[in-house]
C-alpha cells in the first residue's frame, strides 16, 4: 500500500509534465473551461463555440501590448507570480474596494488550460503547479500565444482571431491600437462587459489601456530570451 501511495505523485508528475510538454508544440483547441461554459444551462452560446487558433506571428503586436499593459505589466519580468500585484490585490480587497485579483497572465493561462476554473483552494493549487511548469517548459512567448488563443472575449467567443473576426470583421493581425485596447478591456469579465456594445465603463477603460500601452511599448520576447 505504501509503495502504491508513493507511485501516485510520481505518476502525476510524469503525466502532467508530459501533458505540458505536448502542449508546448500542439495548438490548444479546447479547454475544460470551454466545455463547462458550453454546457451551462443558462449560457446564451450553448449551441455555438467560436474559436480559431492562430500562431503568435499572426497576432497584432498591439494586442500583445494591450493585454500586458492591462493585465500583467510585469509579464516579462516575473517567473509566473507577481507578488507585487498580489499585495496590491490584498490591500485593495482589505479596504473593501471592488474585488480585484492578483493573477498574472501565466496563472490565467494555467487556469484556463489545465483546470475547471472552480473557485476553490484545490483549483488554486493546481493552477500554481501548472504555472510553474509552463514557465519552465514553455517560456513567455508560448504562454502568451496560448493565452491569446484560449481566453474568452464574449459568450462562446474564444481567442483573439475569433474575437477580431466576430467584432471587427478583420483578422487579429490587422487589429489597431484602439481595437486592441477594447479587447483587453473586456478580459476581466467578458460575461458582463461587451466589445460589440461597449458602455461608458468600457470606453473609459479602453482609453486608460491606450495610455498604458504607450508606457509599456513593444513587448520584446527575444529580449527576454537573451
Amino acid at each position: 500500500m505504501a509503495k502504491l501511495l508513493w507511485k501516485i505523485p510520481l505518476w502525476f508528475f510524469i503525466i502532467t509534465v508530459g501533458w505540458v510538454l505536448v502542449l508546448r508544440f500542439v495548438p490548444v483547441f479546447v479547454t475544460p473551461l470551454m466545455v463547462i461554459r458550453y454546457f451551462e444551462p443558462n449560457h446564451s452560446s450553448k449551441s455555438t463555440l467560436t474559436k480559431k487558433w492562430v500562431p503568435i506571428q499572426k497576432i497584432s503586436p498591439k494586442i500583445v501590448t494591450a493585454v500586458v499593459a492591462s493585465e500583467d505589466d510585469l509579464f516579462l519580468e516575473h517567473q509566473g507570480f507577481s507578488f507585487k500585484d498580489i499585495e496590491k490585490a490584498y490591500q485593495s480587497n482589505k479596504r473593501g474596494k471592488r474585488l480585484r485579483g492578483g493573477s498574472t497572465i501565466s496563472q490565467q493561462t494555467a487556469k484556463n488550460v489545465f483546470t475547471s476554473g472552480a473557485r476553490t483552494w484545490i483549483r488554486k493549487g493546481f493552477e500554481s503547479y501548472f504555472t510553474v511548469l509552463i514557465e519552465l517548459l514553455w517560456g513567455k512567448e508560448r504562454i502568451m500565444e496560448v493565452y491569446l488563443n484560449v481566453v474568452e472575449f464574449g459568450n462562446g467567443v474564444y481567442g483573439v482571431e475569433a474575437a477580431s473576426q466576430n467584432y471587427f470583421h478583420k483578422s487579429a493581425q490587422k487589429v489597431n491600437t484602439f481595437e486592441a485596447a477594447l479587447m483587453a478591456a473586456v478580459l476581466p469579465n467578458p460575461g458582463r462587459y461587451s466589445i460589440k456594445n461597449p458602455g461608458p465603463y468600457m470606453r473609459k477603460r479602453q482609453a486608460q489601456i491606450v495610455q498604458l500601452m504607450w508606457n509599456v511599448g513593444n513587448v520584446d520576447f527575444d529580449k527576454k530570451s537573451r
